[in-house]
């Protein structure tokens, strides 16, 4: 069983910078995409940002492209958000998500573990 525990959220004034980490545990690790997502009250669970496990095929939502920066630490099962340039409508709790078969796309299905999520509040 894959465990995945989001840290890292909390409020932040506009412009401002958070790093979210997640970090996975299980017997045996190695998912094949890792995700983050978010949501905000009374709305749908969005795709933020993804990236392979091995290594590039990063993509970004265009909401966030150039603001937001998705990597991981395989060594430490970690994979990280920074988030610059804050937005008010950035506010939603953020969960991360592991693909551990092929695939791992922009649509929450594809996923197969989900972290708890962790608050993300930005102030005008």
């Amino acid at each position: 069983q894959v465990q995945l525990v989001e840290s890292g959220g909390g409020l932040v004034q506009a412009g401002g910078s958070l790093r979210l980490s997640c970090a996975a545990s299980g017997r045996t690790f190695s998912p094949y995409t890792m995700g983050w997502f978010r949501q905000a009250p009374g709305k749908e669970r969005d795709f933020v940002a993804r990236i392979r496990w091995s290594g590039g095929h990063i993509y970004y939502a265009d909401s966030v492209k150039g603001r937001f920066t998705i990597s991981r630490d395989n060594a430490k099962n970690t994979v990280y958000l920074q988030m610059n340039s804050l937005k008010p409508e950035d506010t939603a709790v953020y969960f991360c998500a592991a693909a551990v078969s092929s695939g791992g796309g922009p649509a929450p299905k594809q996923y197969d573990y989900w972290g708890q999520g962790t608050q993300v509040t930005v102030s005008s």
